[in-house]
């Protein structure tokens, strides 16, 4: 009998503990990511611009994957696939990533500064507000696949753990 009635409290315990979670979960933020952009001032006298529009092409689909994996964001497209931000102002993003549902727009860029230095340049805008609710720089080095592939998986872990969910903020 003792066995029974402990199993039972066990049993209300998780119960308990199970609608604790339930209530406690933040929806997803939707977002929607504009395609970075990407400058090569290294003055290095080999045309890459083919390799750098592939890593480029290669890294926001990780970086879409990546973000859409966790459980902060859902992603949203936008009807301007691929978007970049010379194709409209900041505003006409803002209304598009609004009308595709999204509470926050992702944008960035990445420069090549030297043979081994490159930078990448973050926001997040809570289309609400108008206001950044991240923003970063981050340097890597190198430019090879794995660099790319590296800095992405970083820049992608940064935002899901840096973003203010619910009512961390």
């Amino acid at each position: 009998m003792r066995h029974f009635s402990l199993l039972v409290s066990l049993i209300g315990l998780l119960a308990s503990l199970n609608q604790a979670a339930v209530a406690e979960v933040v929806p997803r933020a939707a977002v929607a990511i504009v395609e970075f952009q990407y400058i090569d001032t290294s003055g290095e006298p080999r045309d890459q611009k083919a390799d750098h529009r592939a890593r480029l092409q290669a890294f926001m689909s990780a970086l879409r994957r990546d973000i859409a994996a966790s459980e902060a964001f859902r992603v949203v497209s936008l009807p301007c696939q691929p978007c970049v931000l010379t194709d409209a102002t900041v505003s006409e993003f803002t209304a598009a990533a609004q009308h595709a549902g999204a509470d926050l727009l992702l944008v960035g860029g990445i420069q090549k500064m030297s043979t081994l230095v490159q930078w990448a340049k973050v926001a997040l805008i809570d289309l609400k507000t108008d206001k950044k609710v991240l923003e970063r720089l981050y340097t890597f080095r190198g430019d090879n696949d794995e660099a790319w592939r590296n800095a992405e998986s970083f820049i992608a872990g940064q935002i899901v753990s840096l973003y203010p969910r619910g009512g961390d903020e």
